[in-house]
């Protein structure tokens, strides 16, 4: 397992949800839910330059048969612009189906109710993401995910 954070970003038209590794690849752990709006990408930047990010990971959320519609390609037209802003972090798509659901019923299972999982369920998807990513390099000995010049 490569040494380095990681961060997992759920992307969504309203809230991005952010989490991220510590430098074993051990733990994931949520860091904000962030506005979609147009410092987006300076408050990510933000966050991942002072932690010294490696690798970032932007939740593809393709449709259950497998294509990708509208919602993904504002995911990959975001990660692009990610990495542009950030040349030095490879930054790659993973599939993200189910993660919301998966964060959903987790907050529930914590007692958290669907009104108040709203400023939360961001975050716990984007801390699902990066356990798969983590889990799947663990288990393969590669990185997962696509990198973004094969996508589309």
């Amino acid at each position: 397992m490569r040494k380095g954070i990681r961060y997992a970003i759920d992307f969504g038209d309203a809230r991005v949800g952010l989490a991220k590794s510590d430098i074993d690849g051990i733990l994931a752990v949520p860091v904000a839910t962030i506005e979609n709006n147009q410092e987006l990408i300076k408050k990510i930047t933000e966050h991942v330059t002072e932690s010294g990010c490696m690798e970032i990971y932007v939740g593809l959320p393709k449709h259950l048969s497998g294509a990708i519609g509208q919602a993904a390609n504002k995911a990959i037209n975001f990660a692009q612009q990610l990495a542009k802003v950030l040349p030095d972090v490879s930054v790659r798509m993973m599939d993200e189906r189910l993660t919301t659901t998966s964060a959903s019923a987790r907050l529930s299972e914590s007692g958290v109710n669907t009104r108040q999982q709203k400023g939360m369920i961001d975050q716990v998807a984007a801390i699902e993401l990066l356990e798969q990513a983590l889990e799947f390099e663990k288990r393969n000995n590669q990185v997962p995910g696509i990198d973004l010049k094969e996508v589309k």
